[in-house]
């Protein structure tokens, strides 16, 4: 999209020290060649994660589409007016709702940009172009599917010197149940975690009777679309203990109640977790 040059420029990131941008053979590993594919990614935009974020090179502005606008809560009273041209891909003028600069975060980096709100259709939440890849320094490809910035990476090194600085203290021989403490601080934070245990949810059962007006989990989907039925599989012994047991922890601490429908609706889909449980 083509825009006017009366938009404020973005805030540019901190400088420092970045590696070459480059693009390998390799990155191309995941995706299906040879395709058209725009490129498309999740960033966080203001306090959310935002999908269906479409990476434009030729795009001279930051457009936001009603989606992202109704997602972020925004209210006409937030935006500021704006009067330049607006072109969509097919020559045609748009007409704009307004601006509103808001931040948009890759890693450490936070690049705040202005985003022209439209009120048309979009199957993308946002777009974002050159005023923001320039910003940010960054390169992107949509024939590898990946944007490349030069964001320095994550210093290994320093993560693992602070964790080796902290001592694993069990819980009543729980190996399940432990805190990850700093030596100089262990004996004054073990005596407040000692009188304070009772805070800590180790389980579900241990968090029972929390109102649903606080939280409550829900399946986001449309209730005026047909479910469909997956034929019915059985587990394997194992899997059927565990899913039982799961159920039964459940149940017990008020988190899901017992239901019964006229037909199978899906099967239940056992995942091991990272410690092998």
């Amino acid at each position: 999209m083509a825009a006017g040059e009366s938009q404020s420029k973005p805030k540019r990131a901190k400088k420092g020290c970045h590696p070459a941008l480059t693009f390998f053979e390799e990155d191309k590993d995941g995706t299906t060649q040879p395709h058209d594919d725009a490129l498309v990614i999740t960033r966080r935009i203001g306090d959310y994660d935002v999908k269906r974020v479409m990476v434009d090179g030729g795009s001279a502005a930051e457009v936001m589409y009603p989606d992202l606008y109704k997602g972020l809560g925004l209210k006409p009273k937030d935006l500021s007016p704006y009067s330049s041209p607006l072109m969509s891909f097919d020559g045609k003028l748009v007409i704009q709702e307004g601006v509103i600069r808001l931040p948009i975060q890759t890693g450490s980096e936070v690049v705040e940009v202005d985003f022209i709100v439209v009120n048309t259709y979009s199957p993308y939440t946002a777009i974002v172009g050159r005023p923001w890849l320039h910003t940010l320094g960054g390169v992107a490809s949509s024939l590898y599917q990946k944007l490349t910035t030069s964001v320095a990476p994550a210093d290994t090194a320093a993560e693992e010197a602070k964790l080796e600085g902290l001592e694993k203290v069990v819980i009543n021989n729980d190996q399940e149940r432990f805190f990850q403490l700093p030596l100089r601080e262990k004996e004054e934070l073990l005596e407040f975690l000692r009188r304070n245990l009772d805070v800590f949810t180790w389980d579900p059962c241990d968090a029972l009777g929390i109102d649903p007006s606080f939280i409550c989990h829900h399946l986001n989907v449309n209730p005026s679309v047909t479910p469909k039925k997956q034929p019915p599989r059985r587990p394997s012994k194992e899997y059927a203990a565990v899913i039982k047991e799961e159920v039964n922890k459940l149940k017990r601490a008020g988190a899901i109640k017992e239901v019964f429908y006229p037909e199978w609706l899906a099967n239940t889909v056992v995942v091991k977790k990272k410690r092998g449980k």
